[in-house]
């Protein structure tokens, strides 16, 4: 388990905790099953190398460059299937969806069976169209919702559920699998890139246990409007096509309190490269015989063969060795998975790096929730910082110990690639000091990221550790605005001449209530900080263009996200359109949108609007 993490790393985020820091246990572990701990996002019962790690503007361009249109628009029936994860790994020799236990199978093939009454487009992302050369002509067509309500078959798609275990809460849960998403294939573009369809609550699969395999309209305009939203905001996530409302109700129990309700059922399409995660490997390392631990390895040569090919063709001559230290050296050239998994270290602190600049906490951060590409996966409960609290988690189920909270999770993101690790080392892919290296590279390639982060959002010249912990001490002592704080940072001027009592006219908007003595704590920081800016020989207009292109003005505050929700679910789909995009353009100002910018009102910090359980 983490220890306990010091104030001044809740405040800043720049530092993992000491025994982090210093490597994990290596013992191959699995805790014993909690089940109350075992908390699934789940409803209720029933890129850089290696050897030249990117700098952090460069690690996401993949994903950024995911909005470029295709001039081979296709139909429905005209998409170019592959369906390699079902072609190349072994399958269950069973297709029905009788809950049990998964043996030496990394999925199931099982179709959709979610029941549907006259289904509904609610919303659709014309830039995730552009990604499998989808004409956007065919959301108009009437039986588009049929296709993505999972009512009606794809030609060319092989459903299946996929088989993954998985630290939840920190206690091994066993496994646990796709109890509610049902992937329809694989789809490749004309840039000969691999897409992944998948449906969010299309029905019972093995994995479903206890559950019904459904998902509701509420958690699905939450997950719909968040891929999208994280996507331009830079950060590497899964993305989603479309919204189906089902037209059928599902019976849910938002607070596990006894009194569940019925609510619309919906259907979210995500889309990914792949949605392998650190629990597809642990589940078979777990088991433990020779046969699953070559499941391991073949799972580990697809995804190094289809999504990270770099690897794959690496020779000696790009001597990829590193010192880690006592005379150790650590050669990447000398095994793909040593390399591999340096760089899916890598890939995943660069993601939380940006979760921690933009605010975001993403509350279920177990290692089934953790993609091998460094993406944000699965939207639960997640939630961007309002009042700033380094302690904020949006998860209900969390509140006891926070280990979700927004300040753990650079902490929580190495010791999950700490599991991955162990599993990698029980299959004999990587040996020990392999492990520590990736380990010891997550750490550098955080502290490397989030400092230039950071260092941005101020429009520093350099990077400042002591003038940036004392912002954020500040801001938490008076719960200030994360995201209009750093947006109205950029009307400070460098004029060091500028009276003590007209320092804080520009920050009027966002320091609110704020007493004599923390006037004079923020008028001193803002000294110091101006000092700073004066020695950059930036002029002030070219500062507040370039800190306006790493501070949005827009983020999906749950409480916008709850509006869309309350709007839909009485038929109104036009908040939900409005705020897609919204979030499309999330750094421009957007004349007439303001009101989008605004703090939230005193209803949004109710139960169910500013905090969710696992089943939401």
């Amino acid at each position: 388990m983490l220890t306990t993490t010091t104030t001044t790393t809740l405040l800043t985020s720049i530092s993992l905790s000491n025994s982090l820091r210093r490597g994990l246990t290596r013992n191959f572990h699995f805790y014993p099953r909690n089940r109350f701990l075992a908390c699934r996002v789940m409803d209720s019962p029933d890129h850089g190398s290696a050897a030249a790690p990117p700098l952090i503007d460069s690690v996401t361009q993949d994903f950024k460059n995911q909005t470029i249109h295709s001039n081979n628009f296709k139909t429905l029936e005209d998409l170019n299937w592959d369906n390699s994860f079902v072609r190349e790994l072994p399958s269950d020799p069973r297709t029905d969806s009788f809950p049990r236990e998964v043996l030496h199978a990394c999925y199931t093939r099982v179709s959709p069976s979610v029941q549907v009454d006259d289904p509904q487009l609610v919303a659709w992302s014309e830039s995730v169209s552009g990604l499998l050369d989808l004409d956007n002509k065919e959301f108009e067509r009437p039986d588009f919702p049929l296709f993505f309500s999972g009512a009606s078959p794809l030609v060319g798609s092989l459903p299946y559920a996929q088989c993954y275990g998985g630290h939840q809460f920190g206690m091994w849960a066993g496994q646990l699998g796709d109890g509610r998403a049902i992937t329809l294939g694989e789809i490749l573009n004309s840039k000969s890139e691999r897409w992944e369809l998948q449906l969010k609550g299309a029905g019972k699969t093995p994995y479903s246990r206890f559950a019904d395999g459904l998902a509701v309209l509420r958690s699905s305009i939450r997950e719909f409007l968040c891929s999208e939203a994280m996507h331009h905001l830079g950060i590497p996530t899964t993305r989603a096509l479309c919204l189906v409302n089902t037209g059928k109700l599902v019976t849910r129990d938002m607070f596990y309190d006894g009194n569940p309700k019925e609510e619309q059922g919906a259907i979210v399409c995500r889309v990914a490269q792949s949605f392998l995660r650190f629990g597809s490997f642990q589940i078979h390392a777990s088991r433990g015989s020779n046969q699953d631990l070559e499941i391991v390895r073949g799972l580990a040569d697809y995804a190094i063969k289809h999504h990270f090919p770099h690897i794959e063709n690496m020779s000696k001559s790009e001597s990829l060795s590193f010192s880690t230290g006592d005379e150790d050296v650590v050669d990447l050239t000398s095994n793909k998975y040593a390399a591999w998994v340096v760089e899916i270290a890598e890939r995943t602190a660069s993601m939380i790096a940006r979760w921690q600049g933009v605010g975001f906490t993403h509350g279920v951060m177990n290692t089934d929730n953790m993609s091998i590409l460094g993406l944000t996966i699965d939207y639960g409960p997640f939630g961007f910082l309002d009042a700033f609290d380094p302690k904020f988690t949006p998860n209900t189920t969390d509140l006891p110990g926070r280990r979700y909270c927004f300040a753990n999770q650079p902490d929580i993101g190495l010791w999950n690639l700490a599991q991955f690790t162990t599993t990698l080392a029980a299959a004999h892919l990587i040996n020990d000091k392999e492990a520590n290296y990736a380990l010891e590279r997550y750490g550098s390639r955080f502290m490397d990221d989030y400092q230039d982060i950071m260092t941005k959002k101020l429009g520093l010249p350099k990077y400042n550790k002591q003038l940036i912990g004392k912002l954020l001490t500040n801001m938490a002592v008076d719960k200030v605005d994360y995201t209009n704080f750093f947006r109205t940072l950029s009307n400070i001027k460098a004029d060091t001449s500028i009276l003590d009592e007209d320092l804080l006219v520009p920050l009027k908007s966002v320091l609110l209530d704020i007493g004599k003595e923390r006037k004079e704590a923020w008028t001193s920081w803002l000294k110091t900080y101006i000092h700073e800016l004066s020695t950059s020989g930036t002029t002030d207009d070219e500062r507040k263009t370039s800190m306006n292109t790493v501070n949005p003005k827009y983020i999906i505050r749950n409480y916008l996200c709850q509006t869309a929700i309350d709007a839909a679910e009485i038929g109104d789909l036009g908040e939900v359109r409005r705020l897609l995009k919204l979030v499309e353009h999330p750094f421009d100002e957007q004349p007439g949108m303001e009101k989008y910018a605004r703090l939230p009102p005193a209803w949004a910090y109710r139960p169910g609007v500013c905090m969710l359980s696992c089943s939401s």
